[in-house]
C-alpha cells in the first residue's frame, strides 16, 4: 500500500522552518515566500511522479 503524505501547507512549513533556523521572517515577505514553496512544491510533484525503473542506479557525478 502506498504511502499518502499530507498535503503540503507552505505557510505552515515556512513558520516552521524559520523558527528551526532562529530566521524572524518580515509579514511583508510570507506571500512571496510561500508563493515560492507552492511553485518547488509543484517542481517537485513533477520530479517525483516520473516513472524510474528499480534497476536503475543514481548517477555518480554531473556534469554540465
Amino acid at each position: 500500500m502506498p504511502e499518502t503524505c499530507p498535503p503540503f501547507e507552505p505557510e505552515s512549513y515556512a513558520a516552521a522552518a524559520a523558527a528551526l533556523l532562529g530566521l524572524t521572517l518580515d509579514p511583508a515577505w510570507i506571500a512571496p515566500v510561500t508563493a515560492n514553496l507552492r511553485v518547488l512544491a509543484a517542481a517537485a510533484e513533477l520530479v517525483e511522479a516520473f516513472p524510474l525503473a528499480d534497476e536503475i542506479d543514481s548517477a555518480p557525478r554531473f556534469e554540465a
